[in-house]
């Protein structure tokens, strides 16, 4: 039986910890990357069989997810006191406590079809030529998106500033009262809270489309956000929130199948990649959540087209 080498398990690792957050699609790459190599890297890296490399995806998954749990562990505090709160006073008070649920309910549907349906879809269109199709249609996607929230957009008519003569006030003699610093993180979760229920578990359904190799899940709970009126930012967050739980959970879940008699060889690079897959993740986060702060799904947009579109063509001919 094959098994992955520590280079091998290097360069997907650090493929994997990006195309996970980024909105290309880490299920995709991981397809498409050893079928465009070829050799022994299509040997090694194959989905299908009793190829070890599943089980090495999987801890890479695990080691994504305890990055993004590291990166955003001050609001996971938050959060998860905010849930334990609400269960043990039986309300909802607080946007702490809303927005918990609202993560909660919004990862029902992913988890049950993940259970239900993912085997099945990895296995009958987890190849080259069904990922690469969907990769183009999530550049698609991508740029109908983008297309459309620039047309919805208008000039904000801006009011006109006093002159200094109309606003000068003396505020010596008044009483102030200290003001908490809300952190920009903090102002975010609590627009987030602000989502219907049924807008945040329809964002968070998105994520069943990620089960298609090729479609991003990154990528289509932000498509989900936006259409619901989020912005570029706060969409990008509750994307990466909703990720957290879904890939933390559900690598896990299969993260015995790793330590089988038939994938010891692979322990020692599954390791490895997966170091390399959570710094990588880390990295990943700290440059998307400044570039979405200014910046739009637009050129991962046109990379998943003309990746999709090249690599069809390349399997094709």
């Amino acid at each position: 039986m094959s098994a992955v080498t520590y280079f091998e398990a290097i360069v997907v690792g650090a493929l994997q910890g990006v195309s996970e957050l980024f909105p290309v699609s880490s299920l995709g790459h991981s397809i498409l990357i050893p079928a465009w190599l070829g050799g022994s890297w299509a040997h090694d890296l194959s989905m299908g069989g009793e190829s070890p490399y599943l089980a090495v995806l999987v801890a890479m998954h695990v080691a994504t997810a305890l990055a993004l749990v590291v990166f955003y562990r001050r609001d996971w505090v938050r959060i998860v006191r905010g849930l334990w709160t609400s269960v043990r006073d039986r309300r909802v008070s607080d946007a702490d406590q809303r927005l918990a649920w609202l993560l909660v309910l919004a990862t029902i549907p992913v988890g049950l079809a993940g259970l239900l349906l993912e085997s099945a879809l990895r296995d009958f269109l987890g190849k080259s030529v069904p990922t690469a199709v969907f990769l183009a249609l999530n550049g698609v996607v991508l740029l109908a998106v983008e297309r459309s929230a620039r047309a919805a957009r208008r000039p904000v008519p801006v009011a006109p500033v006093p002159e200094p003569s109309e606003v000068t006030r003396d505020f010596s003699a008044e009483i102030t009262m200290p003001i908490r610093i809300i952190r920009a993180e903090e102002a975010a979760d609590r627009r987030l809270a602000r989502l219907g229920v049924g807008e945040a578990v329809l964002i968070g359904a998105a994520q069943i489309l990620a089960l298609f190799p090729g479609i991003s899940r990154s990528g289509i709970t932000m498509v989900a956000g936006l259409r619901r009126g989020l912005s570029h930012e706060d969409a990008a967050r509750f994307a990466f929130l909703l990720a957290t739980p879904v890939i933390l959970a559900a690598g896990v879940l299969k993260l015995p199948s790793l330590f089988t008699p038939a994938n010891q060889a692979s322990l020692g690079p599954a390791l490895v990649g997966s170091l390399v897959a959570g710094v990588a993740a880390y990295l990943a986060l700290r440059f998307l959540t400044r570039y979405f702060e200014t910046r739009t799904l637009t050129p991962f947009a046109i990379y998943c087209v003309v990746a999709g579109l090249g690599s069809l063509a390349y399997f094709l001919a």
